[in-house]
């Protein structure tokens, strides 16, 4: 099933505005009921474990899905604040039936999301996303158990460490960072602790910003989003290099010695080259979505690789490694999904894998993170309220012609966020000026028919 078949479920789980609906209390214990529902198979104690980023609505949404998941026989296990990645890790060494993470990843504070993990630590499916959206919708009376088989909560207060052993365990073994001055940008989200910790018990000099949640300020002008300010700190600190996580620490955004930002191509390149000289990059491939420069692409098959492309969304970039036997894949927006050390996208120990590389290298990261020379590319995003005016023939019109008059010598990219009203124009060539022409000209096109909200 596909996801315009879902109301609730976009690419990457349910979000939306905090205690509005879908972002509220009562469908969250909805979806607590129906998720509990569908996972409660077979006669053990079913239990799942639920996890959060900083925000301040995590304190409404995990009671609610908590009462939910109690309400249909499962035991909760809370672990708080954490990386989406820990959640997934945990759900599997937990023997958990379903992992749940908190978070609207990248959004401003008052955003929230709720991610559903399956047993084996994999994003849930389209079919299975659908499934439970129906359940939803329907009479939750039947997955309400008896109380003698209620469900129970309880804490557990060493997850952290277990993921910090995690992610060091993903650093090579007998290297260390000592030599090595890191700033690490939590953006005041989920590996505010963890993040620094995994950084200096490996032997980095540590420089932490983003480390100070207040409830309000997640990604506000610091994180992978907002990389700005770690690369003054870089600078004004002369580190190696600096790291910036997102809100729930599944995507990277690095910053090297003088300030410049290195996008997830870069790093997809950086890793790919580096596991492939060590013989350790399986199926020939790694995989990224649509929106990856053609120069990556390039960059990989100069070295005998090739690029498989998906749908944008970590969760179909992680369906195709699985399918291609690939154990890397990403987003230009810096999720990195490794298989040898994990289900999901996780920055920091895309970070490690990096930083691996630096510190065998003995160059600059200015340097050995400059892969390729990136086409030029622009992305520009329209808002839009009600119907998509991407099905308006007008602008179905236009964006053939530009096909048409781009040809081969690059190409265009057209399409409606999965999270929000937004309607994504990308344009890539060689030619710069055609390129931001195409963009400005069909991005134009769609206003014309676009109803802006207010």
């Amino acid at each position: 099933m596909t996801t315009s078949s879902r109301r609730l479920f976009g690419t990457d789980g349910i979000r939306g505005t905090a205690n509005k609906a879908p972002m509220d209390a009562a469908t969250a214990l909805r979806l607590g009921q129906a998720a509990g529902r569908y996972f409660n198979r077979g006669t053990h104690r079913h239990r799942v474990v639920i996890g959060k980023d900083t925000r301040i609505s995590g304190y409404m949404l995990e009671p609610a899905l908590t009462a939910g998941f109690i309400g249909a026989g499962m035991d909760v296990v809370l672990v708080g604040p954490l990386p989406t990645p820990a959640i997934a890790l945990l759900t599997r060494s937990l023997r958990a039936d379903l992992g749940v993470m908190i978070s609207a990843s990248h959004n401003p504070y008052e955003d929230n999301g709720i991610k559903l993990f399956g047993p084996d630590g994999l994003k849930l499916s389209d079919a299975q996303e659908t499934a439970i959206e129906a359940l939803m919708e329907g009479d939750l009376t039947s997955a309400l158990v008896a109380p003698a088989r209620l469900g129970r909560a309880s804490r557990m207060e060493d997850a952290p460490g277990r993921y910090i052993e995690a992610a060091k365990q993903s650093f090579p073994r007998g290297m260390t960072l000592e030599k090595l001055r890191i700033v690490v940008d939590c953006a005041h989200g989920a590996a505010y602790k963890v993040a620094p910790t995994v950084l200096w018990e490996l032997g980095a000099e540590v420089v932490p910003v983003g480390v100070a949640p207040d409830g309000f300020n997640i990604n506000n002008g610091v994180g992978s989003t907002a990389p700005a300010r770690l690369a003054e700190i870089v600078r004004e600190r002369r580190a190696d290099i600096g790291i910036a996580l997102d809100g729930d620490a599944d995507r990277l955004v690095l910053v090297d010695e003088a300030g410049s930002i290195i996008d997830g191509d870069q790093i997809l390149a950086l890793i790919a080259n580096f596991w492939h000289a060590q013989e350790r990059l399986r199926g020939g491939n790694v995989v990224a979505t649509v929106m990856s420069n053609m120069g990556l692409e390039r960059y990989l098959r100069e070295r005998g690789l090739g690029l498989l492309r998906t749908s944008v969304g970590d969760r179909y970039v992680g369906e195709r490694m699985r399918e291609a036997g690939c154990n890397l894949g990403g987003e230009q927006s810096g999720h990195m999904i490794m298989t040898d050390f994990g289900t999901t996208g996780d920055g920091l120990i895309a970070a490690l894998q990096v930083l691996a590389v630096l510190v065998g290298g003995g160059r600059p990261a200015s340097e050995l993170c400059r892969c390729f020379r990136p086409l030029p590319q622009r992305l520009v995003n329209v808002r839009y309220a009600g119907a998509s005016p991407l099905k308006h023939a007008d602008v179905q019109r236009e964006i053939a012609a530009h096909e048409a008059k781009l040809g081969e010598r690059g190409r265009i990219l057209i399409r409606a966020s999965g999270t929000e009203p937004v309607i994504r124009v990308m344009a890539e060539a060689e030619d710069e000026a055609l390129v931001n022409d195409t963009v400005e000209t069909l991005a134009d096109a769609i206003r014309s028919k676009a109803k802006v909200p207010a």
